[in-house]
């Protein structure tokens, strides 16, 4: 509906949206609480409110900045939502560099499940970032690990990762580093799971003696990241962050690991939350 509204009109429900998230924000620092849960009416569209304005000011904080993106249906949204902001209200985004955690391996690039594909539509092109400034693993390579390599090191060059957006799998998942994944990996080819396998070869008509798989940041590549935002929502995402939260640091729920990171910040709906002891 906001395509019908003038700017003012706009300029003033987003006004209002981030005086609401302020007070939530102070509620949250006030209780000493690191986890921010919203209530059932932000739930929807406050969650990605909080994440697209943090992604602007961090660009503009740090306008070198290397940031992380990954795919899904939570992310996807807020990739969206950025770039229209960026269409109403443009910033210089000409030195950031952005990065897919992770990609499909033996698709085509063109593929539209391809990761590269969905953050370019989402939100690559919208930002118009320039195609150097864009990094991500490879679809097809003769020498993944080569290519993995080079990957981390491109980043390091860059000066690291200031910033690391996930989005949870329901198993747990980072990624394409599914349960029992070495929590102190590199970069590497990993499987991916059956579900995702099955649809990607029906759409890509990939036969079936054609491997199909994933290649992804490591947990260590992961925890190295000076700050990372992990948004979850949905009820079918509770059981993975309560044992994300709650349950013991382990290679089953790679997720867990985060526990661990000084610097990580968790964005719940109340229906991914709703497993939680500690509310």
């Amino acid at each position: 509906f906001t395509w019908n509204m003038t700017e003012e009109q706009k300029k003033e429900i987003t006004a209002y949206q981030t005086q609401q998230l302020k007070q939530a924000i102070l509620h949250a620092q006030n209780s000493q609480c690191d986890l921010l849960i919203l209530d059932e009416i932000m739930a929807s569209y406050n969650l990605d409110l909080i994440d697209k304005d943090m992604l602007k000011e961090f660009i503009l904080n740090k306008p070198e900045a290397v940031i992380g993106l990954s795919t899904g249906r939570t992310t996807g949204n807020l990739h969206r939502m950025v770039g229209e902001i960026y269409s109403c209200y443009p910033f210089n985004t000409s030195a950031v560099t952005f990065f897919g955690l992770d990609e499909v391996v033996n698709v085509p690039r063109e593929y539209a499940g391809a990761c590269y594909t969905m953050l370019k539509t989402e939100i690559i092109d919208a930002l118009g970032i320039k195609d150097e400034n864009f990094l991500m693993l490879p679809t097809v390579s003769d020498d993944f690990g080569k290519a993995c390599r080079a990957f981390q090191e491109e980043i390091a060059k860059r000066g690291g990762i200031d910033l690391l957006i996930l989005g949870l799998g329901e198993n747990g998942h980072l990624g394409f580093n599914q349960p029992h994944s070495p929590l102190g990996g590199d970069a590497w080819v990993t499987k991916m799971n059956p579900e995702l396998e099955e649809r990607i070869r029906r759409e890509t008509h990939t036969p079936p003696e054609k491997e199909l798989g994933g290649v992804t940041l490591g947990i260590k590549n992961i925890m190295q990241a000076r700050r990372i935002v992990l948004v979850a929502k949905g009820s079918n995402k509770a059981e993975a962050v309560k044992q994300m939260l709650e349950g013991p640091v382990t290679s089953d729920v790679p997720a867990s690991v985060l526990q661990l990171h000084p610097d990580c910040e968790f964005l719940l709906d109340v229906a991914s939350a709703a497993k939680l002891s500690e509310k």
